[in-house]
């Protein structure tokens, strides 16, 4: 029985969903890339100039947004075929991502002068282009075939198969963890700004550190019993409301005493997109719940 079942029983008498686990995973991870463009975008365009190579990721993210899209079509027929393509567009965006990290730490601490915790609170988020690696790996796991389910068996190209250490499910919940965290630290140096002055900003990082601990304990354990299950949604639902509170009052925070709309607040004001990173992997963590079987 897969773990959304065991949380509600009535629904091993349900037909299967249209889309498997793995395939809702892939259409996450290309609405995850169109969308790490454009939440680039808008961040280097607070600089009122983008560096020519700083157009890397506003541009891979949606193409490899569109390409995942096109693999997942092309998956109805010749599956091999776009497995191979889709893992080739998570490669890529796993160097972007490490690239994109390097450049970020490169400019956050002057040459010649000692990494200090201020560097880290102004300068451009070092963690930020992680993301694009992550949403990577999180795809390269769904693009391979585990068989049989939860055996931690993939099956690769010419009838060779590779043995992992944990399952397919497990993976994921390490893999939610560790973008958690990510959201997770990017918040606290956000919000160590302000000096965390609104009590509202303790929020993510309570149920950011709560979920993380959380969704790594589920991957540890082989055999999860339903109040573990139900802890951990409760977990990633608390993960989607935070992100969905936080980007209400950022959009409450950039009108503030202002009577019309100015997109220039929007720009360098608080990050509407960033509080979503929450909720995103709350709907990630909510997805691994779904049955594993093709």
């Amino acid at each position: 029985m897969y773990h959304l079942a065991t949380l509600f029983p009535p629904l091993t008498r349900w037909r299967r969903l249209p889309l498997t686990r793995d395939q809702v995973m892939l259409l996450m991870a290309a609405v995850n890339e169109i969308f790490l463009g454009v939440d680039t975008f808008l961040a280097h365009s607070l600089s009122g100039t983008i560096r020519p190579f700083e157009w890397t990721p506003i541009i891979f993210g949606p193409v490899a947004g569109v390409v995942l899209l096109l693999a997942g079509a092309l998956a109805l027929k010749r599956r091999p075929l776009a497995t191979v393509l889709a893992s080739l567009v998570f490669i890529a965006s796993i160097i972007v991502g490490g690239l994109g990290a390097y450049f970020h730490i490169a400019r956050t601490i002057p040459r010649g002068q000692v990494a200090t915790l201020d560097f880290f609170f102004w300068a451009p988020p070092v963690l930020g282009p992680l993301a694009f690696a992550l949403v990577g790996i999180l795809g390269i796991s769904a693009a391979w075939i585990e068989n049989p389910p939860d055996s931690g068996t993939l099956e690769l190209l010419g009838g060779r198969r590779w043995r992992l250490p944990y399952s397919k499910t497990q993976a994921y919940f390490f893999m939610i963890s560790l973008g958690i965290l990510i959201a997770l630290i990017s918040s606290a140096l956000d919000h160590a700004r302000i000096r965390f002055e609104n009590p509202w900003l303790w929020l993510p990082l309570a149920v950011g550190i709560f979920g993380m601990v959380v969704a790594a304990m589920l991957g540890a354990i082989n055999h999860p019993t339903r109040t573990d299950l139900w802890t951990y949604t409760g977990a990633m639902v608390a993960l989607v409301l935070v992100g969905l509170i936080g980007a209400t009052l950022h959009v409450r925070a950039d009108l503030v005493g202002q009577v019309s709309i100015i997109p220039e607040r929007f720009l360098r004001g608080a990050p509407v997109l960033a509080p979503m990173l929450f909720a995103n992997m709350g709907l990630l963590g909510l997805i691994v719940l779904l049955d594993p079987k093709e």
